[in-house]
C-alpha cells in the first residue's frame, strides 16, 4: 500500500491529483487484501463515472425498416405482414420480433418522426454520426470522439472511444486528433490483439522504449513533423497506458457468467452489447455497437426479422441490466441508423432508401421512457407530427450528455466549428 502511495501524481504546482489518488488507495488496498481488486476497480470507475457521462452507440448499419421495428404498420398495403405486439407501456405497440426491447419500454423513447435528405448510404451515416454533411476537405469528428474530447477522464487508462462489431469505425476522430479516435473491437468474443506485453518485456522495459522513441523522433518533429509525430506519439502513449492498465480485462467477457451472456443473445451484436456494459462500469465514456446489413432492397421481411432477433436480445438487455446497477440514470443508450426504408414495397420484396422519415430509440440519461415522440402518416409516406432533424438528435444527446452544443472547436486551417449547427434539443424526452 505504502508503495503505491509514494507513485501518487501531483500537479504542475505541487497539488495532490485528486484521481490519482483515488486510483492508488483503491488499488493498493486491492492488494493488502482490504478491498477486492474487482471491488478497487469498480470504485474508481464509480469514481470517474461521476465526473460525467457514458453513452452507448447502437447502430443499425444501413438504414432499418422504421415499419418493421418501432413504427409499425400492420393491416395497411405498406405495412405488409408486420405484426406489432404490446409493450410495458399501455398503447405503444412495436413490431413483432421485439419482445425483449417491448418490455423495457418504460425507459424508452421512441422518436417515430426523424426526418432528413440524404439517402446516401456514406453520406448518411457521416452525416448521423457528426451532425454534419460531408464538405469537401474537411473531416468532422464522430460524436463518439466529440463526447469523448468533453467529458473524457484525462487521465484515463483504457480508451475514451470503443466501436464495438465493424471492420472500422464508421467515422474516425477527423480534426480533433489521435487522442479521441476509436478503438476498434472486430469481434466482442476475443480479447483484443497486442494487449500483453510480450514475454520478458517488464512496465520499465516498455517505459524506457518509450523514452527512446521519443528521442528518436525528434529531429523529424524539429524539422516539421511535429503533427504527425505528435499523433504518433498519442498512439503509441494511449497503448502503454492500455497494456499496462488492470482495467484491460473489462474487455474479457468470458469472466461473465453463461446465464448472463445468454441474456444478452449469443449474436456477435448481443455480446456487443454485453461488453459495452462491461466497459461502462470500467470508466469508458462512449461505445458504438454496431450491427450490419439493413442495407433490405430486396427480401426485407425475412431479412429484419433475422436481424432483429439478433439485435432483440442485447439491447434489451442493456438497457434492463444498466437500470438494475443504477448506471441508466448517467448512460444515454441511442438505437439508430443512417435512414429508414421506403413504406412502399418494391418489386424484390424489398424496402428502398427512405431518409423522409425514420425511427430512433433512446434511454437513459435523464430521457423520459415509455413515451412516443412524434408520428407517421397512415401509409407511413410523410411525417405528420413533430418533425425531429439531425442537428435536433444531436442537440438532445448532447442536452443528455451535459455537452455544450453551441461550444466551437478550431478545425484544419484554424476555422471555428461548433459540435452541433443549428437545431434544438428535444424537450419532451426530458419533459
Amino acid at each position: 500500500m505504502l508503495q503505491s502511495l509514494m507513485h501518487i501524481q501531483t500537479g504542475r504546482d505541487g497539488v495532490l491529483n485528486r484521481r490519482s489518488f483515488l486510483r492508488n488507495v483503491t488499488l493498493g488496498a486491492a492488494g493488502l487484501g482490504v478491498l477486492g481488486f474487482k471491488d478497487a476497480l469498480t470504485l474508481q470507475a464509480d469514481e470517474l463515472r461521476k465526473q460525467g457521462m457514458a453513452c452507448i452507440l447502437l447502430f443499425m448499419r444501413g438504414g432499418p425498416s422504421q415499419m418493421e421495428t418501432f413504427d409499425p404498420k400492420p393491416g395497411t398495403t405498406n405495412g405488409g405482414a408486420t405484426k406489432a405486439i404490446d409493450t410495458a407501456v399501455e398503447g405503444i405497440k412495436i413490431a413483432e420480433p421485439w419482445t425483449n426491447v417491448a418490455k423495457q419500454m418504460k425507459e424508452i423513447a421512441l422518436i417515430r418522426s426523424m426526418t432528413n435528405r440524404e439517402g446516401e448510404h456514406q453520406r448518411a451515416t457521416y452525416q448521423l454520426h457528426t451532425g454534419y454533411v460531408p464538405a469537401g476537405g474537411l473531416k468532422h469528428p464522430s460524436i463518439g470522439s466529440l463526447v469523448a474530447a468533453e467529458i473524457g477522464p484525462k487521465d484515463f487508462d483504457l480508451p475514451h472511444f470503443v466501436s464495438i462489431g465493424g471492420r472500422q469505425a464508421a467515422v474516425g476522430s477527423g480534426f480533433l486528433g489521435m487522442h479521441v479516435a476509436p478503438f476498434a473491437v472486430p469481434d466482442p468474443t476475443k480479447m483484443p490483439g497486442n494487449v500483453e506485453l510480450p514475454q520478458g518485456i517488464t512496465d520499465k522495459r516498455l517505459n524506457r522504449r518509450i523514452e527512446l522513441l521519443e528521442d528518436l523522433e525528434e529531429d523529424f518533429s524539429e524539422a516539421g513533423g511535429k503533427l504527425r509525430v505528435k499523433e504518433h506519439l498519442a498512439v503509441m502513449m494511449n497503448a502503454q497506458q492500455m497494456v499496462l492498465s488492470p482495467r484491460v480485462k473489462a474487455f474479457d467477457i468470458a469472466q461473465e457468467k453463461d446465464t448472463v451472456r445468454e441474456r444478452y443473445g449469443k449474436s456477435a451484436f448481443g455480446q456487443g452489447c454485453l461488453l459495452a456494459r462491461r466497459l461502462v462500469e470500467a470508466g469508458v465514456t462512449f461505445i458504438e455497437v454496431e450491427s450490419n446489413g439493413w442495407d433490405t432492397h430486396n427480401d426485407n421481411f425475412n431479412r429484419v426479422k433475422t436481424l432483429s432477433e439478433g439485435v432483440d436480445p442485447g439491447f434489451g438487455a442493456l438497457v434492463g441490466d444498466l437500470k438494475e446497477r443504477g448506471m441508466l440514470d448517467r448512460t444515454l443508450v441511442v438505437w439508430m441508423g443512417e435512414f429508414g426504408r421506403t413504406p412502399r414495397i418494391n418489386a424484390q420484396t424489398g424496402r428502398d432508401h427512405f431518409p423522409r422519415a425514420f425511427s430512433a430509440a433512446l434511454a437513459g440519461g435523464g430521457v423520459k421512457g415509455g413515451q412516443v415522440i412524434g408520428s407517421t402518416s397512415a401509409d407511413g409516406t410523410d411525417v405528420t407530427k413533430r418533425p425531429v432533424t439531425v442537428p435536433d438528435l444531436f442537440c438532445s444527446f448532447c442536452q443528455a450528455l451535459k455537452v455544450d452544443a453551441r461550444k466551437e472547436n478550431v478545425a484544419t486551417g484554424g476555422r471555428p466549428l461548433k459540435i452541433v449547427e443549428g437545431g434544438n434539443p428535444v424537450k419532451e424526452l426530458f419533459a
